[in-house]
């Protein structure tokens, strides 16, 4: 036998295969990126285009009626609709009724809003530690104050704050040096403010409440416990672990607050009747009562358009917001 039978034949390893094509270069899975990204765009169609058919002409018609002269000879055709350019904004711009009015607006809803987020973050706290048939009574009464139409809740209102037979004025009356019965709450605009303010804050805390409540959930408890371990008392942390977690849901809550609070008006409109005075008038009612009682439909579309940007301005501060939260994540 011969040294070469004996000597083991050296292994050839096998050939290497050529690596796959990146995921980016395969044709399929392109088709299938670009079918994903058109997924939400295909959901979100048939409300986008119910949105356009019910918001599109509105909207168009208001900008329109804000660059032309139109009152009642251009609403029953005896007279065309010319086109003015920027004088309606001109003149509602230059009147101070207008922007007394807006101080009034902006006033108004930021005291709306402060008391509706902390009241409603006062009660959202407090269910956190009362017993599960005491959160689901507060829940149970936080829902049916929500449900209620807003006529009905301004017409209970009325009656609350009558001068003659109003329930708080004869519980004022019952404390001590305290007289109250026949007090007319709507004598003077700040008073009668604060009592619609009352109004649209008891319809908008049961939202709150609710939203905050869910997120409070989301919480770690091990955070809240460290903290407490480390010497911070129930402020420090609300202050440092609740309120860090809590801001995304916050600044949403205070940016639909705003705008909802600075649209308000059937608690003003309903409260005073149909015809509010001037120191009860906020921009939607100013608007209103421009068109339709004065019948410059002009003018009360320039005053809308005014109010439909400075929302736009509070959604932008919204957005911006958004997205410093997000960065930081």
């Amino acid at each position: 036998m011969s040294a070469a039978d004996t000597t083991t034949p050296a292994k050839v390893p096998p050939p290497r295969q050529a690596p796959p094509p990146p995921a980016a270069a395969r044709p399929g899975r392109r088709r299938a990126t670009s079918g994903q990204a058109a997924t939400p765009w295909l959901l979100l169609a048939p409300c986008l285009l119910i949105l356009a058919l019910v918001m599109a002409y509105p909207l168009v018609r208001l900008v329109t009626l804000s660059f032309q002269k139109f009152g009642q000879p251009q609403l029953w055709g005896f007279q065309s609709a010319d086109w003015v350019g920027f004088s309606n904004f001109t003149q509602v711009l230059t009147d101070s009724e207008f922007w007394a009015v807006v101080l009034r607006t902006v006033v108004f809803a930021v005291g709306s809003v402060v008391f509706t987020m902390v009241i409603g973050m006062a009660i959202a706290l407090l269910q956190q530690r009362v017993s599960s048939w005491v959160k689901t009574l507060i829940n149970i009464v936080l829902v049916a104050s929500w449900g209620m139409p807003v006529i009905v809740a301004t017409t209970v209102f009325k009656w609350l704050f009558d001068s003659d037979y109003g329930v708080f004025n004869a519980l004022l009356s019952k404390l001590p040096g305290v007289q109250m019965i026949g007090h007319n709450w709507f004598a003077s605009g700040p008073e009668g403010l604060a009592v619609i303010m009352l109004l649209v804050v008891w319809g908008a805390v049961p939202f709150v409440v609710i939203t905050l409540s869910a997120g409070l959930t989301q919480v770690p408890r091990e955070l809240e416990e460290a903290a407490r371990l480390d010497g911070a008392g129930a402020w420090g942390v609300f202050r440092y672990v609740t309120l860090p977690v809590l801001k995304p849901i916050i600044v949403m809550l205070t940016t639909l607050s705003v705008i909802w609070d600075m649209g308000v008006f059937p608690q003003v409109f309903v409260m005073r009747g149909g015809h509010p005075e001037a120191e009860f008038q906020v921009l939607n009612t100013y608007s209103y009562d421009r068109a339709f009682v004065v019948n410059d439909y002009a003018q009360g579309s320039a005053i809308a358009l005014i109010t439909v940007l400075l929302l736009l301005g509070v959604v932008a501060v919204y957005m911006r917001q958004m997205l410093k939260i997000g960065e930081v994540e």
